[in-house]
């Protein structure tokens, strides 16, 4: 394929500058604050090699000299955003720690909207992601359990809050396309519902609702969901 590299790259181990020449008219930092501030601003599908160009006031072409390919535009996205992870001394209370860790990433992604779509580990090991990962792993220190078992917590974790925060997402989305109300649309559907319970088709489900007809706190759904993927890992005694 024309133009493409003869060997796998990974954009952080290619010299931003070279030292020969004059010097670069933009940094890394500067082509991803713009990819995500049109990312912020329309979405993902509105990142392309034209449009951050466009933004940082350069021809498409000058920007192929900086960035080689979109995927390594993505990769300085999410690296940039991951700049944004708090990080602190942990307490030396494993749980609420990486608690608190799961918590400020749901954060990140709703400030980020496009942020779930990139998350991969492919782009995993840039240099904000790599500092972020090693915070997480401190904050486990106290927690006896191998390094790779480590790993897998932090891997999961992500997932529960990456796939529940995309559910999110998706759904504020599709309300704000509505005509209507959220709780309108809440109302008609939970009345649908109610009658397709009532019928009697459905005893299991009916029984469900018997023991808790109240609406479902979704903040404590995701607080639920964390705590159980926790649990997986607490040593058996």
């Amino acid at each position: 394929m024309a133009g493409r590299a003869a060997v796998p790259e990974v954009i952080w181990a290619r010299a931003e500058r070279t030292g020969r020449g004059p010097k670069p008219a933009y940094t890394r930092a500067d082509i991803a604050a713009a990819a995500v501030r049109t990312a912020d601003e329309g979405g993902l599908d509105a990142v392309s090699m034209r449009h951050v160009a466009a933004a940082l006031g350069c021809g498409t072409m000058s920007l192929y000299n900086y960035v080689p390919r979109k995927e390594d535009l993505h990769e300085l996205m999410v690296d940039a955003v991951s700049g944004e992870h708090e990080t602190w001394e942990p307490s030396g209370d494993w749980r609420a720690d990486i608690l608190r860790v799961a918590r400020d990433t749901r954060a990140l992604m709703k400030r980020h909207p496009w942020l779930p779509r990139l998350m991969s580990p492919v782009y995993g090991f840039s240099p904000h992601a790599l500092r972020y990962l090693e915070h997480c792993l401190a904050c486990l220190d106290p927690l006896d359990m191998k390094y790779g078992m480590k790993m897998q917590l932090i891997a999961m974790l992500n997932g529960v809050v990456t796939t529940y925060t995309a559910n999110e997402l998706a759904t504020a989305e599709r309300t704000r396309s509505l005509p209507w109300s959220e709780e309108e649309e809440n109302a008609v559907r939970i009345a649908y519902l109610g009658s397709q319970v009532a019928s009697g088709a459905y005893p299991r489900m009916a029984a469900a609702f018997m023991e808790d007809p109240g609406p479902i706190d979704l903040e404590t759904v995701f607080e639920t969901a964390l705590e159980r993927v926790l649990d997986g890992f607490v040593p058996r005694k």
